[in-house]
């Protein structure tokens, strides 16, 4: 069973958690529904059009409203740690949570005594707050693009907003992974989200993706959401990360290709076409 963990940007959305299901642009958990724009919500809707080509696994969603002010990540960091050990995930995801270091520690101390651990999943939020705990390579994957990397490669930035220029400003992505890891604010892998997709490890790159690439799909918002969410998805299937790396970069640019995107396409159409751009990865890979 895949979990997915994020807030909504909707502050009445209350605490709410169950199967997830995706249905005329909108997901549905139990009698709660969220529509898919980008965020979290595109992340889950990806997840779930992996699960038509490979059903083996749920997708089971932790979400709460926050519009900012962290209420509501409180509550679903609390809530999250008191259930994460006692359900049977493969592998759990964490989007978007306003950083909170003290419940951070909650979280992953639950994380750890889960028998079996599951794969642990970063985008967002959590991974700001994974570096800034110092607990960054306790976690199997971030899915960072390059200015969260920047962040992850400057080893003196308590925040994302304290990023130094000279390190926000390096387009050598080599360099930031390669910086990332050496003061181990990395996770055991990266896939850094991009013009160029990369796998890596600390002993270093593994492989680039460039292709398909359609520039449209520079203007439309949520691809980075996709991505994780399809790369987690593999992984709660029971590929590894590498492999579920490669084929999930590979997926989301073969997904978007298919729309034929305009600057005013939206990211449930590209959603449309991911189990199409599964079964073609998977075939080339």
């Amino acid at each position: 069973m895949l979990a997915i963990v994020g807030t909504v940007p909707d502050k009445s959305f209350p605490l709410t958690e169950g199967i997830a299901r995706y249905k005329n642009k909108k997901i549905y958990i139990k009698d709660k529904d969220v529509f898919v724009e980008r965020g979290v919500a595109a992340l889950i809707a990806a997840s779930l059009k992996v699960k038509e080509v490979l059903d083996k696994f749920e997708v089971y969603a932790f979400l709460i409203g926050d519009i900012g002010t962290g209420e509501g990540s409180k509550v679903l960091y609390e809530h999250v740690a008191k259930k994460i050990s006692e359900m049977n995930f493969k592998c759990v995801v964490f989007h978007y949570i306003q950083p909170d270091i003290d419940l951070h520690y909650k979280v992953l101390f639950s994380i750890q005594k889960a028998k079996p651990r599951p794969k642990v999943v970063a985008d967002a939020g959590f991974m700001y707050v994974a570096k800034m705990s110092g607990e960054a390579e306790e976690y199997d994957l971030f899915t960072p693009d390059k200015g969260e990397l920047a962040f992850l490669a400057d080893e003196d930035a308590p925040h994302p907003f304290y990023t130094r220029g000279f390190i926000l400003g390096n387009n050598d992505i080599p360099s930031l992974i390669q910086r990332a890891y050496k003061h181990k604010n990395a996770s055991k892998f990266l896939l850094v989200k991009g013009d160029v997709d990369y796998v890596a490890t600390k002993q270093g790159i593994l492989y680039t993706i460039d292709s398909p690439k359609h520039e449209a799909m520079e203007a439309i918002g949520g691809t980075g959401d996709t991505l994780t969410g399809i790369v987690s998805a593999l992984i709660a299937s029971g590929l590894s990360e590498e492999k579920s790396c490669i084929i999930a970069a590979k997926a989301n640019r073969i997904a978007g290709f298919l729309a034929n995107p305009t600057p005013a396409t939206q990211i449930s159409d590209i959603i449309l076409h991911i189990p199409k751009a599964i079964k073609e990865s998977i075939k080339t890979d």
